[in-house]
């Protein structure tokens, strides 16, 4: 199957039966999905969603963030992944943000880069999600399912299977198809045994049709 064709059969089929896909991360302003979106890294988003509301709570904006301590940052989040190095990023994402744009979240990927903790994934997410620009967000899912179905082909990195990916994805889709391919990859195309026998999608899967010629 050429990619084109796997493109345009993944797209028809996930505009149909999941027309609405959105982060399961809990969020109300583009502030409180940057500092989810940083704590997810390496953490569960089920894990994020417990930490986050009372953290919420006790830093509401960034200025009260910017003037918290690290100390008083890791005590809220000290049950996820990596949380001394999250909390030195939290606070100086919030002094960055106050120092260089005033408080306000710039849409472009380069500039939310400037921000401690903000990587390009991070950036792509916000892009995305917080100003719907057509930013695809690389993860681990991302990048271990689009090569197993045949999206991606020997991509290198994160950056590689990116720029793949957003050659085929029309920019209105790709939003979306961003939270397809990770929903995806949570619930049916697990790392260690997909669940070959639920997937909807096989027709097209490059994995499922070289196990099964």
């Amino acid at each position: 199957m050429r990619t084109k064709e796997r493109f345009e059969k993944f797209i028809e089929y996930f505009s149909v039966n999941q027309p609405i896909a959105e982060t399961e991360l809990h969020f109300d302003n583009t502030y409180q999905l940057v500092v989810a979106v940083i704590l997810s890294a390496q953490c569960t988003d089920k894990r994020v969603n417990i930490l986050t509301p009372p953290f919420y709570q006790a830093f509401p904006n960034p200025k009260v963030l910017a003037e918290a301590s690290v100390e008083e940052v890791f005590e809220y989040i000290k049950s996820c992944s990596y949380p001394n190095n999250k909390a030195k990023n939290l606070v100086g994402m919030a002094k960055t943000l106050l120092e260089l744009f005033d408080g306000e979240f710039p849409e472009d990927i380069d500039l939310l880069q400037k921000l401690p903790g903000v990587g390009r994934k991070t950036a792509n997410v916000v892009a995305s999600v917080a100003f719907n620009k057509p930013a695809m967000a690389v993860d681990t899912h991302v990048f271990r399912v689009s090569e197993r179905i045949g999206l991606t082909t020997n991509a290198k990195n994160p950056l590689d299977s990116e720029r793949q990916l957003v050659r085929y994805f029309p920019d209105e889709v790709i939003p979306t198809a961003h939270h397809w391919i990770i929903l995806h990859g949570r619930y049916i195309c697990l790392a260690r045994k997909p669940k070959c026998e639920q997937c909807p999608i096989t027709e097209i899967c490059r994995f499922y049709n070289k196990q099964n010629k």
